[in-house]
């Protein structure tokens, strides 16, 4: 009587079917990744949404990228709003050594500036300006970051202010490519690295 012997296709099968998922989810989740980019990229903010007469009872600037600091001190100078606060400042740098980089000055300007020491992150410049506007009673504040920073900062910040209007002030560095982006690799390795940290912070707030 003739017997098969045992074989190890069943397992090979199977072997091959668990890789073929894992090839599948991996290949998937790089697509969806790859999208999600191209998305946050060409939908980052080209000008800003909101008139610049419109008043809130603060100005908040989020240190980083050129440009922020005299954008946020100019609309202070402009009465745009009644108080300034600069969060992530080095610990040892004075509101007068501030005005003097942006080649600004006056006791108006000094009297209405807060500067926050405490900030390392986008998560730290939320908690403490926070803390500020709710010793300050803030209700509305005018958020100054850049363009590329602007849709993470304003997921931390709605997140820790729920009650407070938010406006957004995106800046726009020179050195950041918005058109052709993909062909800039100082341009593209700054998009990742921000939309990573941005779907971070959104998985931290779901």
């Amino acid at each position: 009587m003739n017997t098969k012997e045992p074989t190890d296709e069943p397992i090979l099968v199977k072997h091959r079917r668990t890789l073929g998922g894992w090839l599948a989810f991996v290949l998937t989740s790089i697509l969806l990744w790859a999208a999600g980019l191209i998305w946050f990229a060409e939908t980052l903010p080209a000008q800003n949404a909101a008139p610049e007469t419109d008043m809130t009872d603060a100005v908040v600037v989020l240190t980083g990228s050129p440009g922020r600091l005299s954008a946020g001190i100019d609309l202070l100078a402009r009465k745009r709003a009644k108080q300034l606060f600069i969060s992530g400042v080095y610990r040892g740098v004075d509101v007068a050594q501030i005005l003097r980089l942006v080649k600004q000055q006056g006791p108006e300007l000094e009297c209405c500036m807060t500067l926050g020491h405490a900030a390392d992150d986008t998560k730290g410049n939320a908690t403490e300006t926070a803390r500020w506007a709710k010793k300050e009673g803030i209700q509305s504040l005018r958020l100054v970051t850049a363009s590329y920073h602007m849709r993470r900062s304003l997921l931390e910040f709605g997140r820790l202010m729920p009650h407070v209007q938010i406006i957004a002030h995106p800046i726009f560095p020179t050195g950041f490519k918005a058109k052709f982006w993909w062909r800039w690799p100082g341009t593209l390795r700054l998009l990742i690295n921000e939309y990573t940290k941005y779907l971070v912070a959104l998985m931290r707030l779901w």
